[in-house]
């Protein structure tokens, strides 16, 4: 009955609060038949007996304790299971996110920003309705209906006989509606995830569809997708409302018949009041957890199918286990590149192709190529985005996936061609490339990346918020102010991908003096775009169809590299 293993294996850490939940209602269940029996035997005493109300005060004051009892274990049970519920929740995403981090370029390449954060967001708030209501509902109506029947089969043999008949009926009509509505649910998650996709896209594109005005077909597509999405939604629903409908008749009936065979038998004097009114009242109570698993049984499906989505997420194989370094590396030494290849996921042709070459430790080198020559995968490589399909990558003699990644992070800067900019202060923005800086050092930083003066013409300088992705600062200003980062870090090894992409002319110069101070002592790696970065690089690799097509210094590639000859064409065509 949709019981997943590792849904179930999720609450392992609070199986005491699970277990103790499923005792509860089962307790509360006992105080609803012993409720049943006090009312059926104050009534029998008081119409059938002709005792006074004092007779019975005993019984009313048990009653009471009964009810209160009952309400207290249902309360009990529910905050068990909001335990249970909050647990696991945290737990998926803690698994989540650290895929997010672990795997963090690998998994963002190949889905859409608006899938990921509607399975994370949403996906696991689902979940919710299946742990606090299918989940704990599907034990309470196997087991309630068994403690009922205990009762009800010594004293009517008959209407235990009906009970036993008429309840696997409600089960056998769910699990035949379930297959159907299995599909229509997946289906239906299938399509909010396409719909929040595409809407992300849209969103962060709108300015592109503006200008080439494809804004009026976009938003057909997205009526499209959400006549789709409404379609699917609809479909759930008609199947929902109409089990539902199913059920209740069923039930209804089945307590139908118990009441028309107790009051016939009452009638001709076969059966004892007090007996016959117990049994009636249990009746409902019979059926009512099978009927709540019934309306509730969409409740888990809807979670199995966004726990398949989750699933999809926590298969990815997280990267090669850590080993234990037996000395810490200084990276002082050279770092090796030895018959590395890579090939992304969704493409036929390798990014790289067995390269292999050596960075030396404080010299300045650039990476220069057409687009999708393999720059940008080397620098992925180098930031462990990515790991090799082949060959290794070392520092010295220790190879990079050895090494703990707080440990080579805190030695790397990483300045991307498109830097993320936060929804905060600049000065917030700056300050997070180095724990516990100093405002002196977040300025300094800002002076050498030609970004202070810029930055004093705001109305609130550095306290200015930048909105999301930088949205109040020109392109020129958000690659300053990635490189104040990078200045403030201060790391040993400097990744660049082009540092003076956006920056105008006047500033270009002074920034690559002060890019040339920043990397005095340091390893620099430039992913490099523009005629002067490459020009001042000590040596440059040559990147073409994701192999080396060459390597030297500028004057030494010009005279004998076709390739670098046409892009020091390119280049100087676009000076």
């Amino acid at each position: 009955m949709n019981i997943d293993k590792n849904l179930l294996k999720l609450t392992s850490d609070k199986k005491k609060d699970f277990v103790a939940s499923i005792l509860s209602g089962v307790t509360a269940s006992i105080f609803t038949i012993l409720i049943a029996y006090l009312l059926s035997k104050s009534i029998n005493q008081i119409f059938l007996e002709k005792k006074t109300l004092p007779d019975i005060y005993l019984l009313i004051f048990f009653f009471v304790i009964a009810a209160v009892l009952k309400a207290f274990f249902v309360w009990f049970e529910k905050n068990k299971i909001s335990v249970v519920v909050s647990d696991v929740k945290k737990k998926l995403r803690k698994e989540i996110n650290t895929k997010l981090f672990d795997e963090q370029t690998g998994m963002l390449l190949n889905k859409k920003s608006g899938e990921l954060s509607n399975t994370v967001i949403k996906g696991v708030e689902t979940l919710d309705a299946y742990f606090s209501e299918y989940l704990p509902q599907l034990f309470l109506s196997a087991l309630t209906p068994l403690l009922i029947l205990f009762f009800v089969l010594p004293l009517d043999v008959l209407s235990g006989i009906i009970f036993i008949i008429t309840a696997p009926v409600i089960p056998l009509l769910m699990f035949l509606i379930g297959t159907k509505a299995e599909a229509l649910n997946k289906k239906q998650w299938k399509s909010l995830n396409r719909m929040s996709g595409h809407f992300l896209d849209v969103l962060q594109g709108i300015t592109t569809l503006k200008i080439f005005n494809r804004a009026k077909d976009e938003i057909k597509r997205i009526q499209e997708i959400s006549d789709a999405f409404k379609s699917a939604t609809m479909k759930v629903l008609k199947i929902a409302f109409l089990s539902a409908l199913v059920l209740e008749l069923l039930s209804t009936i089945s307590i139908a018949i118990i009441a028309v065979e107790i009051g016939l038998r009452l009638l001709y004097g076969k059966m004892e009041f007090q007996n016959a009114l117990f049994i009636l009242i249990l009746a409902p109570e019979f059926y009512l957890p099978l009927r709540q698993l019934g309306s509730r049984y969409h409740a888990g499906l809807e979670g199995l199918a966004a726990f398949n989505s989750i699933q999809k997420l926590l298969a990815i194989k997280p990267k090669e286990k850590i080993i234990p370094l037996l000395t810490a590396p200084t990276f002082e030494d050279n770092i090796n590149f030895t018959n590395v290849s890579f090939k992304y996921p969704n493409r036929n042709e390798p990014a790289v192709k067995n390269i292999s070459f050596q960075i030396k430790h404080g010299e300045t080198l650039a990476i220069v190529g057409e687009s999708g020559s393999g720059k940008t995968t080397i620098m992925n490589l180098l930031m462990r985005f990515i790991n090799p399909n082949e060959g290794k990558i070392s520092v010295g003699e220790t190879e990079l996936t050895s090494i703990p990644e707080n440990v080579w992070y805190n030695s790397v800067s990483w300045m991307p061609q498109t830097p993320h900019i936060f929804h905060k202060t600049i000065y917030e923005n700056i300050a997070m490339a180095k724990p516990n800086t100093t405002e002196a050092e977040v300025i300094e930083a800002a002076k050498k990346a030609m970004f202070h003066n810029t930055i004093l013409k705001f109305k609130n300088g550095y306290n200015t918020m930048v909105g999301e992705h930088g949205a109040t600062l020109s392109g020129g200003e958000i690659q300053r102010l990635a490189l104040a980062r990078a200045f403030l870090r201060d790391s040993e090894i400097l990744l660049l991908d082009e540092p003076t992409s956006g920056i105008d002319s006047v500033y270009e110069k002074q920034l690559l003096d002060s890019v040339k101070e920043l990397s005095q002592n340091k390893t620099v790696i430039i992913v490099a775009h523009r005629l002067n970065t490459i020009i001042n690089a000590e040596r440059i690799i040559v990147m073409d169809k994701g192999e080396i097509a060459g390597e030297g210094n500028h004057f030494e590639l010009l005279k004998v590299n076709k390739v670098y000859k046409t892009l020091y064409n390119t280049f100087k065509r676009e000076m």
